[in-house]
């Protein structure tokens, strides 16, 4: 894309996910620095007030104050992009306000995941479903979610060997990381020294949307991969990184080198120089305890595209069942950068330009 930066702001800065939009965007090549906006018992407050995550706020941010962000204030600002962090249930309206006003929507939510109409998109792997965003009104703003947590990390893995395997079946048992609950997240006497088996509909999303993810774009609507997805999801007590274990049932028989070279050869957008794509999108690890969160959860080059690699390792071909480990950066890779990069995609394909004015 060229030309001036696109005008942006940040829905529900102040928390996990907004902080790291806020990471991301402080000095981005193509967006402008983002508008702060967040809720009530933050507004008036600066980012380095709010700020949470382990490394210190963007120095050109920390001072910034959090405002108040209503669809007409944004169309005041002549915001063109904007970023949502806000929780599921409550983001959902706001946000089809916000593109009624022609501003392009790239959300973190789980509301219009499985809208007919909406890209669920992971650009590595279903970048064409963008397609789905030429279809809306004249003068709407594009709404693009990216998935949940888990099931961007499953599907950039499972991408490159679905084909030469064709499987019957995946199964895929997570290990997720305390801060995919946000903040302030599981009460600590409830996770030390345990694990819960049952995250509040996580289980349904991961099979549903990587369903949806790796299926294909029929006659301007989504057709699913076809394959039951079976998964069991868990809160463990790591900080970030969800680990995943995944088991293919597989009809075919490829060799280990071609499962090995389908994954290392795997870089879709290594021609369209996106700011947020790490390259490759998938490190392969052949030490026999790897991957591991606090050694591999910000995977990814060069420098901008931390935490968007996921790594794969502990890989097992007893034919028919393909079974490895894969790690994502639940924040990054399955969260704020995710909408970046299906930004930086929109606006290369020239789909974000298409806005008003």
């Amino acid at each position: 894309m060229t030309g001036a930066a696109v005008p942006t702001a940040i829905l529900g800065t102040s928390g996990y996910i907004g902080q790291h939009f806020a990471r991301l965007l402080a000095d981005h090549p193509e967006f402008a620095e983002p508008i702060l906006g967040a809720g009530r018992t933050s507004t008036g407050r600066t980012l380095g007030d709010v700020w949470q995550l382990a490394e210190p706020p963007p120095p050109s941010l920390a001072e910034r104050r959090l405002v108040a962000l209503t669809p007409a204030e944004l169309s005041r600002r002549g915001v063109k992009l904007v970023f949502s962090a806000l929780p599921s249930g409550t983001a959902g309206r706001l946000e089809e306000a916000i593109v009624r006003r022609g501003i392009s929507v790239f959300s973190n939510a789980a509301d219009h995941r499985m809208d007919a109409g909406v890209p669920l998109l992971v650009p590595e792997v279903n970048g064409a479903h963008l397609a789905l965003a030429a279809r809306r009104a004249r003068g709407r703003g594009l709404l693009v979610t990216n998935p949940n947590c888990s099931a961007a990390g499953l599907a950039v893995a499972l991408a490159p060997v679905v084909p030469w395997l064709r499987p019957r079946a995946i199964h895929v048992t997570t290990y997720q990381s305390l801060s995919g609950a946000g903040y302030p997240g599981v009460p600590s006497l409830a996770i030390a020294d345990n694990i819960v088996p049952y995250i509040p509909e996580e289980e349904e999303k991961l099979e549903r949307e990587t369903s949806r993810i790796l299926g294909r774009l029929r006659d301007g609507r989504v057709a699913g991969l076809g394959v039951p997805v079976v998964a069991h999801c868990a809160r463990v007590a790591t900080r970030e990184g969800h680990l995943e274990a995944v088991t293919l049932e597989a009809t075919r028989r490829p060799t280990v080198a071609e499962i090995d070279g389908a994954w290392r050869s795997f870089d879709p957008l290594a021609r369209d120089a996106l700011p947020t794509a790490p390259h490759p999108p998938i490190e392969l690890r052949r030490e026999t305890d790897r991957p591991q969160p606090v050694r591999d959860r910000w995977a990814g080059s060069p420098s901008r595209a931390r935490g968007m690699a996921v790594v794969v390792g502990r890989v097992r071909w007893t034919p028919p069942y393909l079974r490895f480990f894969v790690l994502s950066h639940n924040a990054v890779r399955g969260g704020a950068g995710g909408s970046v990069l299906n930004a930086e995609l929109a606006a290369r394909r020239g789909v974000l330009a298409r806005g008003p004015g």
